[in-house]
């Protein structure tokens, strides 16, 4: 059994009572997966929001319709409103347990690296998370990076120093950096980002408007209300394709 469960009303229509359902505390959603078809369905906000916070889109969810069977599903993405940071669409793919999946994983950054704590340093992160591809019982939350090992300035952690879990296959060159620590800015470094670029701004603001006013508003506007969504198409490839092995 998953560690996740959501239960979930199926939906008939597609852009139906949209803005009146997410008002009522529901959020519109739909499933897709390897070899079957689409499902829509209304999802209770709350109960998703508290699952989505520990859940992420690493983990196992099982997704429990009024009518129909239980099945296993990964959130593949989510649609938040740009003005109120709320859900307003859920991507489900669901997914078969006996065939490898890829997904995106976090990187966990625990510890505190010494360079930074006691010599100024400045830590850089380039990326949070990586692509792995397993099959789904072995879908880690999360990959730990323990920053402590930072202890000068230059130091670095790469992809190959850090724990994977068996049965997970990294999607990233081993060889990518993902956390190190620069050296603090000089006074002369600061004084210079503080300096003010001169040049003619007048034409970057022309380009600027320019490009705005020719941009399909109608879409925009309908993206920021949270509108249907429904004919967004499903990614292709998001069920597993065999590795070739660590890169």
């Amino acid at each position: 059994m998953a560690e996740f469960t959501l239960q979930v009303k199926i939906r008939e229509e597609a852009g139906k009572n949209l803005d009146t359902m997410r008002k009522l505390g529901s959020i519109p959603a739909v499933m897709y997966g390897h070899g079957i078809k689409p499902q829509m369905f209304w999802v209770h906000y709350v109960n998703f929001s508290k699952l989505y916070d520990k859940a992420g889109e690493s983990s196992i969810i099982e997704v429990t319709p009024e009518k129909g069977k239980t099945v296993n599903v990964i959130v593949n993405d989510v649609q938040l409103d740009p003005l109120t940071d709320r859900f307003t669409h859920i991507d489900f793919f669901q997914v078969r347990m006996d065939e490898k999946l890829e997904a995106h994983i976090p990187l966990e950054f625990v510890g505190e690296s010494p360079a930074v704590r006691e010599m100024g340093g400045i830590l850089v992160k380039p990326i949070e998370e990586i692509l792995v591809s397993c099959l789904p019982k072995d879908l880690p939350r999360s990959l730990v990076v323990d920053l402590s090992v930072l202890h000068e300035f230059g130091s670095h952690i790469q992809m190959k120093d850090v724990k994977i879990p068996a049965g997970v296959t990294v999607l990233i060159p081993f060889e990518t950096a993902i956390a190190l620590v620069e050296a603090p800015r000089t006074e002369a470094e600061m004084a210079a980002l503080d300096e003010k670029v001169e040049g003619d701004v007048t034409k970057v603001e022309g380009v600027v408007k320019e490009e705005a006013s020719t941009g399909d508003t109608a879409a925009v506007d309908t993206e920021k209300k949270g509108g249907n969504k429904e004919e967004k198409k499903a990614p292709a490839a998001k069920e597993a394709k065999p590795p070739e092995g660590k890169k």
